[in-house]
């Protein structure tokens, strides 16, 4: 099974990455094939509704940035994360840009993410977690992909890079989402190791 995380936190070797690299982690020992995409440093604009991705057919967005390198790998994959810290109650703009748009060319070309898997995973330094976690959610959920669930929802604890380390349940909670998404692969993709 080919997986890819996408951080939408603009820091680097922050506690949204330490997360997603948690879960590859967990992913590559079972045998996946994993990549890790940072939006750092890419600029991804905002959808301005044009609906030329509906009307072209072509898979892509007319808007020329670093969005088609990404949603590319996005499509190449059979299960999809994406992780964001908590900005003010929601996921950073940089990632709902990408999802916006990746969520209307997809539309518009015949549901190109249906069926895969995939799910969201959030960090605060307090709280917020479980709106953004369901503001990412409801994006898997309408591209008619399956998220499988874990002990708990996807979210942790940490303001300071690392500090999300010492979030046990967090961790737990991660690794166990890994585990769920190996089985589920495993039965719809044959894509297990087990």
């Amino acid at each position: 099974m080919k997986v890819i995380a996408i951080s939408g936190s603009p820091r680097e070797n922050g506690n949204t990455e330490y997360l997603l690299r948690h879960c590859l982690k967990k992913l590559e020992v079972s045998g996946h094939e994993v990549n890790f995409v940072s939006l750092r440093g890419k600029t991804i604009k905002p959808c301005t509704a044009c609906s030329k991705c509906g009307k072209l057919k072509n898979e892509t967005c007319v808007q020329q940035d670093d969005f088609a390198e990404v949603f590319s790998q996005m499509l190449d994959v059979d299960a999809l994360i994406v992780g964001s810290p908590v900005y003010f109650g929601s996921a950073t703009p940089e990632l709902m840009a990408l999802l916006d748009r990746a969520g209307y060319v997809s539309r518009a070309n015949g549901n190109l993410f249906s069926r895969k898997i995939g799910g969201p995973i959030t960090v605060a330094r307090r709280a917020g977690q479980n709106f953004t976690y369901a503001q990412l959610l409801y994006w898997f959920m309408i591209n008619d992909m399956v998220v499988p669930g874990s002990s708990y929802w996807n979210v942790a604890i940490g303001r300071l890079a690392g500090e999300v380390a010492e979030d046990e349940e967090g961790l737990k909670t991660i690794e166990r989402f890994a585990e769920n998404l190996d089985w589920l692969g495993g039965r719809l993709f044959g894509a297990t190791a087990d």
